[in-house]
């Protein structure tokens, strides 16, 4: 999704994306009988995949055995993850994810200087196979993928602008592949910037920030955030 949908492959190393810091510990954000939601470090996998072993499931099973998971961030993305501690939570967030009634808001440092103080960006996705798992901007045969972003400071000693991002669709990299096209790619990403901007920070500067959604079970708006721990 967004950057909701996870890739996880071997590509994204962790040169550019950050160790996670302590293999041991989850920072949980919000708890309850049904959910769990938890601050994800950048670098670290959602779900267990090849290329390592350690993953954020695995560490959320071992203190709640009941978990089940519902959606994912990129490996290198860090932020707010939900997990379901039952098969009926699961299914009413996967629905509300679904129905786009569970509202993400993202916090990123893009390179140079965004001129525009707000905007929204409609250009279709698709994975550019040769290259996966890299998508790609594809205006015959992506899939719809529509990004709100606004501007919120211009640091020009340091040639970044950091903004809020909210996606209203949810494909692999769209936060990321979005703001290449614009011309202004995500700090540290080892995917879509150019060198000079994959180079300004050691890890991916982008981070799942806030969720708004109602409770699975009981319907009791929820509004749970957390700031980024990146900074230039």
């Amino acid at each position: 999704m967004s950057d909701s949908h996870n890739t996880d492959k071997s590509k994204e190393s962790h040169a550019q994306s950050g160790q996670p810091q302590n293999s041991d510990v989850i920072d949980t954000v919000y708890k309850d009988d049904d959910i769990i939601i938890v601050n994800k470090p950048s670098g670290l996998l959602c779900v267990p995949g090849l290329s390592e072993p350690d993953n954020l499931f695995d560490r959320v099973k071992s203190l709640h055995p009941n978990a089940r998971v519902v959606h994912r961030l990129d490996m290198p993305t860090s932020g707010l993850i939900i997990f379901a501690l039952h098969y009926e939570a699961q299914k009413a967030l996967g629905k509300a994810f679904e129905t786009r009634k569970i509202n993400k808001t993202y916090s990123a440092f893009l390179h140079g200087e965004l001129a525009a103080s707000c905007g929204e960006i409609h250009s279709p996705i698709i994975c550019d196979w040769p290259q996966r798992p890299k998508q790609k901007i594809d205006w015959l045969n992506g899939k719809p993928a529509i990004t709100f972003f606004q501007r919120i400071h211009v640091d020009r000693s340091k040639n970044y602008t950091a903004v809020q991002l909210t996606p209203h669709t949810g494909r692999t990299h769209q936060l990321r592949v979005h703001m290449m096209q614009i011309g202004h790619p995500i700090l540290g990403d080892n995917f879509y910037a150019d060198d000079i901007a994959r180079d300004a920070s050691p890890r991916l500067c982008l981070h799942a920030e806030k969720l708004v959604f109602s409770h699975p079970m009981t319907q009791e708006p929820l509004s749970i955030s957390t700031p980024a721990g990146f900074a230039c």
